[in-house]
């Protein structure tokens, strides 16, 4: 039986002694390397600052394989976009949710979602500038409407399962309730620093955080639901003032 294992995980060779697959494997590092350095270069300085100079050097690269595996700037600046809805998508897969409580698992998609908008700044930063471009770079990925399937799909069966219960109104759209959510989220994320100055409170104080997500949530509930819940976010939490140092990069 040992034996029998050891030639099972002993990769095979080809002709020159190499074992099958090494090229392969390399070139998937290289490009998973290039595509991580794009993401935080991008993230930075945008898709017009993001130059392939400073990506190859950041991946420890060179410019040639970027064209090589991209194209060109724009095709990587895609994958990137590609692969930060990748990671949303697969992150959220993670989630643990239960259809018979569907009250408790839409409050755990909403939680979800703003605790990775929190987590991920290179998400907002990222969708931040493809927005100034008018979405001219995503709208040229074949795969950009399979990264909303997931979600949509999670919430819409959510939604039908509170419906079948009498728990929430049928007249509600998952679409529509996906983007509310995600707007919610979205925009206190990425608004935070110029929000904090204007209201002169630290919108990413911990309190702030949470008092936002808990009264979204609560208004989310209340709007889809057959008989509203108590508002539990009606007593508002004290926010920090504003530093001008508080913000973190996204370095």
């Amino acid at each position: 039986m040992t034996s029998t294992t050891t030639r099972k995980n002993t990769p095979r060779k080809n002709s020159v002694g190499r074992p099958t697959g090494v090229r392969e494997l390399s070139a998937q590092a290289t490009r998973d390397s290039i595509l991580r350095a794009a993401t935080k270069i991008f993230a930075k300085h945008g898709f017009a600052g993001g130059s392939v100079e400073k990506i190859s050097k950041a991946a420890k690269s060179y410019d040639r394989m970027i064209y090589y595996y991209f194209g060109n700037k724009e095709g990587l600046f895609v994958a990137v976009l590609e692969e930060i809805y990748r990671r949303f998508n697969e992150a959220e897969s993670g989630l643990d949710l239960d259809l018979e409580n569907p009250v408790e698992s839409l409050a755990a998609v909403i939680r979800f979602a703003f605790t990775y908008y929190e987590k991920h700044p290179e998400f907002i930063s990222l969708l931040n500038s493809e927005n100034l471009h008018r979405g001219k770079h995503i709208g040229k990925s074949l795969r950009a409407r399979e990264y909303s399937s997931p979600a949509i799909g999670t919430i819409d069966q959510l939604l039908l399962s509170g419906v079948s219960k009498g728990l929430f109104r049928p007249d509600v759209s998952a679409r529509d309730l996906y983007l509310l959510i995600a707007a919610a989220g979205y925009f206190f994320q990425s608004n935070r620093y110029t929000l904090s100055a204007f209201l002169g409170e630290n919108l990413e104080a911990p309190a702030a955080l949470l008092n936002w997500e808990t009264f979204v949530r609560d208004m989310v509930l209340r709007g889809i639901s057959v008989n509203a819940p108590a508002v539990t976010s009606a007593r508002r939490t004290p926010i920090a003032p504003a530093s001008r140092d508080a913000h973190p990069s996204i370095d």
